[in-house]
């Protein structure tokens, strides 16, 4: 029977793939990602998240996602610029802009 496959790791790709009756998302999982770990991944089917001993169907919609990506920094930083006035509020002086800055 055929399902429509989702890998979204890496350059990721979507197939028609041919699978025997009876298969489950886990050993589907083991069979396209051999070195990856299922805790490191959103895996659905029919675009709601399952369970690994879910049993694929005929048509069923497979999508593997990484829940980490490698290299990503989680040193996010939010710059917020802040226009200093100089006089009357009208009348902005462009030499004061200052950011306030938070890493989170």
């Amino acid at each position: 029977m055929k399902i429509l496959f989702i890998n979204n790791d890496g350059s990721g790709f979507a197939d028609q793939i041919d699978i025997t009756e009876g298969l489950t998302v886990s050993v589907l999982f083991e069979q396209r990602m051999p070195h990856g770990s299922p805790q490191d991944y959103l895996i659905r089917v029919n675009r709601q998240p399952t369970t690994a001993d879910y049993v694929l169907q005929e048509e069923d919609r497979v999508s593997i996602t990484p829940t980490k990506i490698e290299g990503a920094d989680l040193d996010i930083k939010l710059c917020i610029p802040i226009l200093h006035w100089k006089g009357a509020s009208w009348e902005p002086d462009n030499d004061s802009i200052v950011s306030i800055c938070s890493v989170s």
